[in-house]
């Protein structure tokens, strides 16, 4: 979402026609969630995909026509679409999006977007999904202020308030209310996304594993920080993907840590001088996957060198050890995708099974995302729990 988002902040400095596409609503399974953007530029350029292919070609024509009117509109596609010249949803769902305009007139404030995600502060953004004269209005939020109008003061206190109560989830939402702001009316939807604080990766011993480790981390959004005791190691000439490396023992560096559901623990170093301390204080954390790398001998040993130290039955059921899904990995790349599947598996509640072996749909299917209560801190995706 926001690197989408700051190519088109990027592209309103530079004077570029452009315009935004949203999933603002769906149902069935379809390939992409509510809230998926896509940044079309004038004279071709596109950032970001709504779907596997199948309506690009026809949101690229509709965001011209909208570059040209000014107009934002809503469209519809569906995998009933089977009318001569209609562009059909292959994967089985529909889904609704809106395409407006992009310039600093029409979405005001996105150098924010940036500028909190650089600073790895939450963000929130909400728009007017409901067709009307307020269709396409939207407000840019961050934790002190907000830029932008959804057309009304009032209504932009109100969306204003809820999308703050949403800056730590990074959820995507959509709220009903009444044109100045109250929940009466239910005359507008406001979908409201937020872009959280990203998820933090702990990487204990700077080896071979956790250089590909922290790279493959990185891609996916993790903040990373790697920990060695072994100052010759543990380097950031030999991490420079690394957000910070550190040289300190393991339980010394995870005793004044910040540890949220949102921290994957990885201890790599396969030593009990390092490992048994450490994952004493992780497995009593708050973070959401703690793994450790060994042998099955080694995690035989380590489990009863963690019992010795105290740790309960409970708390030794939370370490994913040996660390990763069978892939096959021989490769330190490889093991490092064997560990990040494992965790993103925990994360969206996947079976780690191969797709061809389990039924039900091969993207889990939207549910209702209207909600006039708006509850705080209430995960709306499918399959969203809290976690890495």
């Amino acid at each position: 979402m926001h690197e989408v988002l700051k190519t088109v902040a990027r592209w309103q400095a530079a004077g570029i026609d452009c315009a935004l596409v949203t999933i603002i609503r769906s149902t069935g399974s379809i390939p992409r969630p509510v809230g998926t953007l896509m940044a079309i530029a004038r004279g071709g350029t596109v950032v970001g995909s709504i779907s596997g292919g199948c309506i690009e070609s026809d949101v690229f024509h509709i965001a011209t026509e909208v570059m040209d009117t000014g107009n934002a509109t809503v469209r519809r596609y569906s995998a009933d679409d089977a009318g001569a010249g209609s562009v059909a949803l292959m994967c089985g769902g529909s889904m609704e999006v809106l395409v407006q305009r992009a310039s600093t007139e029409d979405l005001p404030g996105l150098e924010l977007i940036a500028d909190s995600v650089a600073a790895g502060r939450p963000v929130g953004t909400a728009t007017v999904v409901s067709e009307g004269a307020h269709l396409g209005r939207s407000i840019v939020v961050t934790g002190a202020s907000w830029a932008g109008t959804c057309g009304d003061p009032l209504l932009d206190a109100a969306v204003s308030a809820r999308v703050t109560r949403h800056l730590e989830t990074g959820t995507v939402t959509t709220v009903q209310l009444g044109g100045t702001g109250d929940c009466a009316g239910d005359t507008l939807s406001v979908l409201i996304s937020s872009i959280a604080r990203p998820p933090s990766m702990l990487v204990f011993g700077a080896v071979d594993f956790a250089h590909a480790l922290v790279r493959t981390a990185k891609l996916l959004g993790y903040s990373v920080t790697l920990c060695d005791a072994r100052p010759v190691f543990a380097t950031p000439e030999r991490f420079p993907e690394a957000d910070d490396v550190v040289v300190m023992w393991p339980q010394d560096y995870l005793k004044n840590a910040a540890i949220t559901p949102s921290t994957a623990i990885c201890v790599l170093t396969h030593d009990p001088r390092f490992d048994v301390p450490a994952l004493e204080i992780a497995l009593r954390s708050d973070a959401g996957y703690v793994g450790a790398m060994g042998s099955r001998r080694t995690h035989t040993d380590r489990i009863e060198r963690l019992r010795d130290a105290g740790v309960t039955e409970s708390e030794l059921s939370r370490l994913s050890s040996p660390i990763g899904l069978d892939l096959g990995a021989a490769t330190p790349e490889e093991t490092a995708i064997s560990i990040l599947a494992e965790v993103i598996a925990l994360r969206r509640v996947g079976s780690g099974m191969r797709l061809g072996q389990i039924s039900g749909p091969i993207h889990p299917s939207e549910p209702d995302r209207t909600d006039s209560r708006d509850l705080p801190g209430t995960a709306t995706g499918n399959r969203q729990v809290s976690g890495t």
